[in-house]
């Protein structure tokens, strides 16, 4: 059984940062997903990366948002810079193909 754990979320003020963790139970050898889900809205991934480091972004955090991967502690973060109340989501880990996900952690952008 594979447990993905997210930490890191909070409340924060529109432009502030905020950096998650995500721990992974084992080695997986696979692409590392950061997904969010706002109320009411479908949940979207909004960044990648792969096991030799190559990230992709969703253009709404593209120059905002950076993703990275330790290998060695099993743990992928999100940093997440400028952030808006639109960024307000539950965001949950994920890995594929395997389908893993975590249970989320919740990151509220309000003055």
């Amino acid at each position: 059984q594979v447990q993905l754990v997210e930490s890191g979320g909070g409340l924060v003020q529109p432009g502030g940062s905020l950096r998650l963790s995500c721990v992974v139970s084992r080695s997986i050898f696979g692409i590392y997903n950061w997904a969010r889900q706002a109320p009411g809205k479908q949940r979207e991934v909004v960044a990648s990366i792969t096991h030799d480091g190559s990230t992709r972004y969703v253009d709404s955090v593209k120059g905002r948002f950076t993703i990275s991967r330790d290998n060695a502690k099993n743990t992928v973060y999100l940093q997440m810079n400028s952030l808006q109340p639109e960024d307000t989501a539950v965001y949950y880990c994920n890995v594929q193909p395997m389908n893993y996900w975590g249970k989320g952690t919740l990151v509220t952008v309000s003055s």
